[in-house]
C-alpha cells in the first residue's frame, strides 16, 4: 500500500513527464533547462518518499 504523500509524488512525476513530452512533441517548444532541474526535483523528492524505512 502507498501512502498519501506518495501518492501525490507519483501523481507529480507522471504529469510532469506528460507535460513536458506534450511541450516538445505537440507545441514543439524548445528544451529548457527549467525542464532539467524540475525533473532532478522530481527524482529526489520520489527518492526520500519511496526509500526503504
Amino acid at each position: 500500500m502507498l501512502s498519501v504523500a506518495q501518492l501525490k509524488i507519483l501523481q507529480e512525476v507522471i504529469t510532469l513527464t506528460v507535460f513536458v513530452s506534450f511541450a516538445l512533441l505537440y507545441l514543439k517548444e524548445p528544451l529548457k533547462l527549467d525542464y532539467l532541474w524540475a525533473a532532478l526535483c522530481m527524482v529526489g523528492a520520489a527518492y526520500f518518499m519511496f526509500r526503504a524505512r
